[in-house]
């Protein structure tokens, strides 16, 4: 393990020093990642433990799908790495990475990087479908001891994939438990107030005047007990400070919240509409424009447009039901019908597919592809609204 550590900071000090010479993908992938694949032991020259520009297909549905490197253990590939340049930045690239994912249900853990970040997704939320927050995430440029017994759990002699899916669960439970860790110390609520004053044993049961008044006396009593412990040291330094704990002025909004069109109140937007919108933007990464996928509630579905277009809807959601249910442009074909069967989702009235999740949109990727490349071509509308529309609307 020291010499991991020793071998895994010489190279955050390679990185540092040539990263900025590394402008193209290819550049990265020389210096910076391959190096860092062979400081796990998986040998970039041994094709038993990686294999470059690896096919992960949705069978029958999208081709010529590449993941630029698989790593293997056991002759399985288990882990997919996307790579990009060193320069950029990978917020936009989630989607690329989550649809090789979710075409390979052997592959447990995927990576995304620039050579200097990396991030570490798996699929806690839902089987096989990659969840869209990394459990694990590094730079290069500020690595830590902590890192190094982290990254440690990705070397090729320790790499097992139930131990790494249950290494992913701690990391997202500790992350949470030390959101809410971090809230309490700097802003107590009542219950902690109250779980203080029952364990302090200072009278009867805390009433609601009581909690109020010593409410100020227990937030000083934390702020001079984190101090006495840093200076006896007895706890670690603090991580840096993130913009994410600052305190909130304003109160918090729901993200599950219905929202309301002002302009016609029976124009109800749900999370789970939200949702779809976001999803399929996630899938369609990289294939269009950002701003090119919106949007678009009605009393009746919820439409994911292309362009904002009404006539160019990729999908339609109903949400307002017993079975939720989404609905194409285009027809479902026997190759659709067969991704559905396979995704173990059910066919509805009119061509629709039962969609009890939103999430599970993430296993008709391939039906999404074929949507935007009928929305895509010109002419299949070049009839005039309604009647280009009727010809395909299977709602």
């Amino acid at each position: 393990m020291p010499d991991f550590k020793e071998r895994l900071m010489r190279h955050a000090e390679h990185v540092k020093n040539v990263g900025s010479h590394c402008q193209s993908e290819e550049t990265t992938k020389q210096a910076l990642i391959l190096p860092f694949l062979n400081l796990l032991d998986f040998n970039p020259f041994d094709p038993f433990k990686v294999k470059a520009e690896y096919c992960a297909d949705l069978p029958g549905i999208k081709n010529n799908e590449r993941v630029d490197y698989a790593l293997f253990s056991d002759n399985n590939p288990v882990m997919f790495i996307e790579a990009k340049s060193f320069t950029e930045k990978l917020t936009n690239h989630t989607g690329q990475i989550a649809r090789y994912f979710n075409a390979t249900p052997g592959v447990t853990i995927s990576a995304l990087t620039n050579g200097r970040e990396w991030r570490f997704y798996t699929d806690l939320k839902n089987p096989n479908i990659m969840d869209d927050v990394p459990f694990l995430t590094f730079d290069l440029s500020n690595i830590s001891e902590a890192d190094a017994d982290q990254l440690a759990h990705f070397r090729h002699d320790r790499f097992h994939p139930d131990s790494l899916r249950s290494f992913a669960k701690d990391q997202v439970y500790i992350d949470k438990f030390r959101e809410v860790i971090e809230s309490l110390l700097r802003e107590p609520d009542a219950d902690f107030v109250r779980l203080v004053a029952i364990r302090a044993n200072i009278g009867p049961k805390p009433s609601g005047r009581f909690i109020e008044t010593v409410t100020p006396l227990v937030k000083q009593s934390v702020a001079d007990a984190i101090s006495k412990m840093v200076v006896t040291g007895l706890s670690s330094p603090p991580p840096p400070a993130s913009t994410t704990v600052e305190l909130a002025t304003a109160p918090p909004v729901d993200p599950d919240a219905d929202m309301i069109d002002p302009a016609n109140p029976k124009i109800v937007t749900t999370a789970a509409e939200r949702k779809v919108l976001s999803i399929v933007q996630m899938i369609l990464e990289g294939q269009v424009l950002s701003d090119e996928i919106v949007g678009k509630d009605t009393e009746s579905y919820y439409a994911v447009l292309y362009q904002g277009k009404t006539n160019r809807w990729i999908v339609r959601y109903t949400g307002d039901r017993q079975r939720p249910l989404v609905t194409f442009i285009i027809p479902l074909t026997d190759q659709h019908k067969t991704l559905i069967e396979r995704a173990g989702l059910g066919i509805g009235a009119s061509s629709s597919v039962v969609l009890n999740r939103p999430e599970n949109l993430m296993k008709l990727s391939g039906i999404i592809f074929d949507a935007l490349a009928f929305c895509q071509d010109d002419g299949n509308f070049k009839r005039k609204g309604q009647e280009a529309e009727g010809q395909f609307a299977v709602v």
